[in-house]
Formats: structure tokens, C-alpha cells, sequence
């Protein structure tokens, strides 16, 4: 069967023509793959070539054979310049132009000056090895190790073009020669349906590069995409803070570890939580602890509004609410590509720390604000009992003094005995007010805390006659602390008759227990340590199973003149002094207490190096002076005691002492004046402290004592000592005060003061100072 020229030009521009639009419709779509652009421009070359094929032999020569071979070596070339764009190599366009044209001219010169056929086939076939060899080694270099199926394929394609190639450029030598000299070919129609084919298979292998291509594109964004999802996961999943992502029907679709940490799932509870909606035994709360609504929950605002929510302090409790977490909280929706919601992202950030930190900011704001009033009142108070002493003074000593003056028969004597109790009363309610308020002078040295108790227990007993066990255990080897045992008595006293009430008449038990504790003792309070760093601590706990106190009564317990019990039968005292002299003495005191449950008051104390048994003693005084044993507010005082009348003879002393008494108080200067003449002193008594220096320096050796108070306007006492010191220096001097510290009592002595005298010692202690100091050397 013949095959005609002219059809298959045509088949063969169709061919053409398809591939031009496969290859353009590819550089549209797929802008990122190389090649397809430089193959379409190969597609219109080579029907370019193939319409100058179809016009011989009546077109002219130049058309047919110099621009058709042309563009046949320019479709191959650019056919390998699309290659080498789709493998991503280089290409130089310049050099494949330049040498397009010198096929052009060749072409152009071996028809139009020497017209051989011979030699332009041997030149077309020559381009085209080389084009089929670049490519080839290309092919090679690229996919070495034969990986690529559509290389491969690619490459036995060009193989067999070069090797066709080869072959026509060989054969066309040997062609029969016509009647006119010129050789014929009768196998061009063979060659265009071979070209042809070429084309088609072309089309098939470089649409598969270009699938290929974009498979490839594909697995590396995929596997971009995939580690670009891992990282996100990684980063969320290691954050520290909670993120938690919620489906629009409140299921969950992922949780990090940061909100597992929160919530105390495992990752098969959180697992298990993400195939049914989140309905877990929790309650939300507010910011102010109450439950919060549903309205204003995160997830429900989101959805309901579409917008998102942010820094919302919310709390998590449990079922038990026995633990309450807290968070701030944020969320926002995730909407699909028609604006449909997807997600509800909820982030948070644990900040029960910090919950628990402003928590205990404000309790300790709360306790130093308590810290300032009951400083305020410590000062209001001391500042009272100080004015108050000076007119029990004057009470006291005038009562005595007209006990003296009326027969042991008078009716008015069971008058002033009243009013001495009275008075002595009142001395007891300001001693408790001075100890509340840190102003009760003390005489420390080394107590064992057990014999104090021991002592204690003993009053307690006597004082009570509730049928309660009361228990005494002290541990081995527990050292001796630096204290006033009458102070330190006070305090297990007062404890104990709150103990006592606590258990409302029952029979209860209560008990004083004592030990001692190590320097590095985690059980030491933070106020005691430093003082406890060398020696350690004494520890006494004072605890009943009586009816216990709220929340609300241990919040006001050491509030002065707070009381529970009915009007009449406390003054509020007992805890607020118990207070005052722990803290005097370098301590702290706890506090474990619950209704029905009963009180456990515990005590710290600095405590010193055990010392011999001459020096560590209880301490406890039996005199009615300031060491004297006495008892809290609370309880009932004893009755007035007997005052024996001194002996008043005119002869008690033989020599009669000069005596100047200094006191703003004309109270006071009128007793003490009538109070020393009647023991036989000359008493020269003012109310000035200029007046009273003076009296010194006009009389320096008239004075056998001067006794000065110590808080007055103006000038001090302290001072007034200091300015007789200096024109007499040998003259006594004694300072009163109804406040005597350590430091006063320090800056006394190095001022040449004799005694500092507490004023609201009995009359007849006040005389045995006057006496004492008076005395003429031995």
C-alpha cells in the first residue's frame, strides 16, 4: 500500500497540533513544573516544519527545505531545552540560536548555491544527534541508576531517534541517482509517519514527567505539610500553656499535655474523652469563687456570638471540691472556607499558683491590718493604764492610810476593804492591758517551763471545780528558757481556764504537754527561728476536746475585749494577753482548732543553755508585789487581803530623812507625802521639774533621796535624775514608772539612777524602797 505524502502531513499536523495544546494547556495549569512552555514552542516548530514539507515541490525552495529542516532541528532543540528545564538544569538559549542559524544558513546554501539533497539530509540528521546525544547525557547525569520509569522510557525513545538518525544519514548516500543527476528518496512518507510516531510517544512520556512532576510536588508538600503539622503538634503539645480544641457539639477533638497536666488525665482518659461530648463532675467558677453562668462560660460565648473571648479568669472544681483549680482562659472560633464554625479553640494558662499567692497577699494584708490595730489599741491601751495606775495608786495608798486611822472596830473599815478590792481589781485589769500591750515590766532568767505548768495546774485546779482530766507530760531533757515565770504563768493559766470553759461543765480532758525542738525543726514558725538558730526551740501545747471555735471566732480571737462568753463573764483579755507576753518573750504561738473537735494552742519559746538548778528556777514569787501569781481576766479574783498596821512611833527613825518627790500628778504628791511624813520623812514633794531641780542646787546636801516620775510632759524623769546627778552625784535617786523595760531600766543604771520603783507596787513595798534607799551605809 502506497503511502501519501500529502495525508500523512496532515495526520501529522494534527498530531502536531494536539501536542502544541496538550503541552500549552500543561504550562498553564502547572506553572511550577519546567518544560511544557519550551515543548509547546516545539509543537508550533514542528508544524511549522511540517507546512513547508507539505508545499513542495511547488513552493519555493527556500520555504521547503531551508525553514522546514530548520524548524524540524529547532522542534527537537527546544524539545531538549524543555527536558533540561523540567530536570531543573541549566540552559544557555543564546548558543541553541546561534546554532539554529547556522542550520538555516547551511540549509540556505545547500539549496539555493549547491543544491544537494544529500547534503542537507546528512546536515538534518547530524543536528539531530547531537540534540538526541544532549539529551541523552542529560537523561544520564540526572536519573544515573535508572529509577524513573519515564526516563528510561524517554531514553530508549532517543535511542532508537539516534540510531534512526544515524541510519538516514548513512543511507541517503546511497539513494539511486534520476535521469537528471539528482537523488530520490522513496521513503519520506515513511519517515514522516516515523517522526510521527516519535511525536505521540513524546506526548505520552513528557505528560508523564508532567504527572510525574506534580506527583512529586505533591509527596514533598504532603510531607512538608506533615512536618510542618508535626512541629505545630510538638510546639502545642510542649507548651506550657493548655490548649484544648472543642467540635461545635462539645466533643473534644485534641487536648496537650498541658490541659491533661490541668485536668489529671492520662492519655487514654484523654483518648477516652474525645469519643463522647465533655461532660465531666466539674464546677466552673468565677472570679469571685461563686458558680459561674452558662451564658458566661468561654465555649458557650463562642458559640452563641461567633466572636472570640478573651482573659477570662475561670476556676475549676472538682466533684469533692476538695481542689480548685484556676486558669485565665481564652477562646476563639475556627471557621471553615463557606464561614461555617469547625473548632472552638480554648487556651489557657494555669494560674492557681498565682490564685493561691494573691490569696495569701490578701490574708497577710488582712493580718497586718489586724497587726496595726491591735498596735493602735496596744498603744491606746498602755496609754490608759498608765493615767489609770497613778489614780489606783492614789486610790490604793489613800484606802490604806485611812485603814490606819479608824479603829480595828470601826464600821467604814469593811467600806475600805471593799474599795481596796475594788482597787485591786482594777490593778489586775491594767496589769493585763499592760501585758497585752507589751508594757508589763518582766524579770526574765531561766525557767523550766515544767515546774511553771506544774505550778499552774495546781491554780488551775483550785480555781475550777469543772470535772475535767487535766494531764501533765513534759519529754526528757527539755532545756530552761529566759522568761518572768509569773508572765509565763499567766499564759498557762489563761489557756487553761479557756480550756476549761471550752468544755462547758463535761468531764474533758485537758492537757499540757511539753518537749523540745531542734534549731533546724521544719516545725519551728518562720518567727521563731532566727531566735531559735543556736539553742533551738521549747515547745508547749496546751490542747482540750472541748467545744472548739469557727473560722469567724479564730479570726477575732486575739482581738482585745472580744469575747464569747455571755456579758459579765469575761472581759476579752485572756487571749490578747497570752498574746502579748508570748511575743515579749521572742515567741509564737499556733493555733488548731475546729467545732466539736476541741483546741490545741501551741507555744514556741527561744530556749538557753541548760544552767545549774541555783539559777534556773520557776521564779514564782509569793508576795503580793509585781511577781505575784495571778491569774487571766477571766477568772475570779481572791478577796481583799489584810493590811497589818505599821508601826508608826515617832522613834521608828531615829534620824529623820529628807525625802523630794517629783510627780505631775498632785494625786499622787499629796498620798506619797502623807504616806512618807507618817513614817517619820521629811518630805518635800512638787509638781515642777524646774522647781525641783532648783530645790537640789540650793540645798545639795538637803536631800537624802530623790524619787522623780518617770513619764511627765516636758522634761522626763530620766531627765531630771541626770540633771540632780550632775550637782550632787552622790545623791540617791529612784525613778517611778508605771513602764518599766530593759531599756529604761539599762539607761537608768548608766545614768547613776539607784532603782527604778514600779508604781503600782503595794504601799508597803513602795515604803521598803524608800527605806532601803534612804539607809545610812553600813
Amino acid at each position: 500500500m502506497q503511502l501519501d505524502l500529502l495525508t500523512i502531513l496532515a495526520l501529522r499536523l494534527c498530531v502536531d497540533g494536539l501536542a502544541t495544546a496538550a503541552f500549552f494547556a500543561q504550562a498553564r495549569r502547572h506553572p511550577s513544573v519546567g518544560g511544557p512552555g519550551w515543548w509547546t514552542v516545539s509543537g508550533l516548530l514542528a508544524a511549522l516544519g511540517s507546512v513547508g514539507l507539505g508545499l513542495r515541490p511547488e513552493g519555493p525552495e527556500l520555504l521547503t527545505f531551508g525553514v522546514a529542516n530548520t524548524a524540524f532541528v529547532a522542534s527537537a532543540a527546544f524539545l531538549w531545552i524543555g527536558l533540561r528545564s523540567y530536570l531543573g538544569q541549566s540552559y544557555a538559549l543564546r548558543p541553541v540560536l546561534a546554532a539554529l542559524l547556522a542550520v538555516f544558513v547551511g540549509n540556505v546554501l545547500l539549496t539555493s548555491v549547491w543544491d544537494s539533497m544529500v547534503a542537507r539530509q546528512t546536515l538534518f540528521s547530524a543536528a539531530g544527534v547531537v540534540i538526541a546525544g544532549l539529551a541523552l547525557n542529560d537523561i544520564r547525569r540526572f536519573d544515573p541508576f535508572h529509577r524513573i520509569l519515564e526516563l528510561q522510557v524517554l531514553r530508549w525513545v532517543t535511542w532508537f531517534k539516534l540510531v534512526a538518525l544515524i541510519g538516514l544519514a548513512v543511507s541517503v548516500w546511497y539513494l539511486p541517482v534520476s535521469a537528471t543527476g539528482e537523488r530520490t528518496s522513496p521513503a519520506v512518507p515513511v519517515l514522516l509517519l516515523g517522526t510521527m510516531i516519535d511525536v505521540l510517544l513524546r506526548l505520552v512520556i513528557f505528560s508523564s514527567l508532567v504527572t510525574l512532576r506534580l506527583q512529586q510536588q505533591g509527596d514533598r508538600a504532603r510531607q512538608v505539610l506533615q512536618i510542618r503539622e508535626a512541629d505545630s503538634r510538638a510546639l502545642i503539645e510542649n507548651l506550657s500553656a493548655g490548649v484544648m480544641v472543642f467540635r461545635p457539639d462539645q466533643t473534644l477533638a485534641s487536648v496537650n499535655s498541658a490541659a491533661r497536666r490541668f485536668l489529671g488525665w492520662s492519655e487514654r482518659d484523654a483518648h477516652s474523652a474525645m469519643s463522647v461530648p465533655l461532660a465531666p463532675d466539674w464546677r466552673l467558677l468565677s472570679e469571685d469563687g461563686r458558680p459561674m453562668p452558662r451564658h458566661e462560660v468561654p465555649f458557650e460565648r463562642v458559640l452563641a456570638t461567633g466572636q472570640p473571648v478573651a482573659d477570662v479568669i475561670l476556676g475549676v472544681q472538682s466533684g469533692d471540691g476538695a481542689q480548685t483549680q484556676w486558669a485565665l482562659c481564652n477562646a476563639y472560633p475556627e471557621n471553615d472556607a463557606v464561614g461555617g464554625l469547625r473548632h472552638v479553640m480554648f487556651t489557657f494558662v494555669d494560674i492557681t499558683s498565682l490564685k493561691l499567692a494573691q490569696q495569701q497577699q490578701q490574708a497577710l494584708e488582712h493580718q497586718l491590718a489586724q497587726s496595726h490595730k491591735m498596735e493602735a489599741l496596744g498603744t491606746l491601751a498602755g496609754g490608759v493604764a498608765h493615767d489609770f495606775n497613778n489614780i489606783l495608786a492614789a486610790i490604793l495608798g489613800n484606802a490604806d492610810l485611812a485603814r490606819q486611822d479608824l479603829p480595828p472596830d470601826s464600821p467604814a473599815s469593811e467600806s475600805l476593804d471593799e474599795i481596796s478590792t475594788a482597787a485591786r481589781r482594777g490593778r489586775e485589769l491594767v496589769r493585763q492591758v499592760q501585758a497585752f500591750s507589751r508594757q508589763q515590766p518582766m524579770e526574765r532568767r531561766p525557767v523550766h517551763v515544767a515546774e511553771v505548768v506544774a505550778e499552774s495546774c495546781n491554780l488551775l485546779r483550785a480555781a475550777t471545780a469543772s470535772p475535767f482530766e487535766l494531764v501533765q507530760t513534759c519529754a526528757d531533757g527539755v532545756p530552761p528558757i529566759l522568761a518572768d515565770a509569773t508572765q509565763l504563768s499567766q499564759v498557762l493559766l489563761n489557756l487553761g481556764t479557756n480550756a476549761a470553759h471550752a468544755l462547758n461543765g463535761r468531764a474533758g480532758r485537758i492537757e499540757y504537754r511539753i518537749d523540745a525542738l531542734g534549731s533546724d525543726d521544719p516545725r519551728l514558725p518562720a518567727a521563731v527561728v532566727q531566735a531559735c538558730a543556736e539553742n533551738g526551740a521549747v515547745r508547749v501545747q496546751v490542747q482540750d476536746n472541748g467545744c472548739g471555735m469557727d473560722e469567724a471566732t479564730r479570726v477575732r480571737m486575739f482581738e482585745p475585749f472580744f469575747t464569747t462568753r455571755v456579758v459579765g463573764a469575761g472581759t476579752g483579755l485572756g487571749l490578747p494577753v497570752v498574746l502579748g507576753i508570748v511575743q515579749t518573750h521572742g515567741g509564737a504561738i499556733e493555733v488548731d482548732s475546729a467545732p466539736g473537735v476541741g483546741t490545741t494552742f501551741t507555744l514556741y519559746f527561744p530556749a538557753v543553755r541548760v544552767l545549774s538548778e541555783a539559777t534556773a528556777d520557776t521564779g514564782l514569787a509569793s508576795d503580793g508585789g509585781t511577781m505575784a501569781a495571778h491569774t487571766s481576766g477571766d477568772t475570779e479574783l481572791p478577796g481583799p487581803s489584810s493590811v497589818e498596821k505599821p508601826d508608826m512611833a515617832p522613834d521608828a527613825i531615829t534620824e529623820p530623812r529628807h525625802i523630794l518627790y517629783l510627780d505631775d500628778d498632785d494625786t499622787l504628791v499629796f498620798l506619797v507625802r502623807r504616806l512618807l511624813e507618817r513614817r517619820g520623812y521629811k518630805v518635800t514633794a512638787v509638781t515642777d521639774q524646774t522647781e525641783a531641780i532648783e530645790a537640789v542646787r540650793s540645798q545639795p546636801a538637803g536631800f537624802d533621796l530623790v524619787m522623780t516620775d518617770y513619764n511627765m510632759p516636758g522634761m522626763s524623769g530620766l531627765e531630771v535624775a541626770k540633771a540632780v546627778l550632775a550637782i550632787s552625784p552622790g545623791l540617791p535617786v529612784a525613778l517611778a514608772s508605771g513602764y518599766i523595760t530593759d531599756e529604761l531600766q539599762a539607761e537608768a543604771l548608766a545614768a547613776g539612777v539607784r532603782e527604778v520603783v514600779f508604781k503600782t507596787d503595794a504601799v508597803e513595798a513602795f515604803c521598803e524602797v524608800v527605806a532601803r534607799l534612804v539607809a545610812p551605809p553600813r
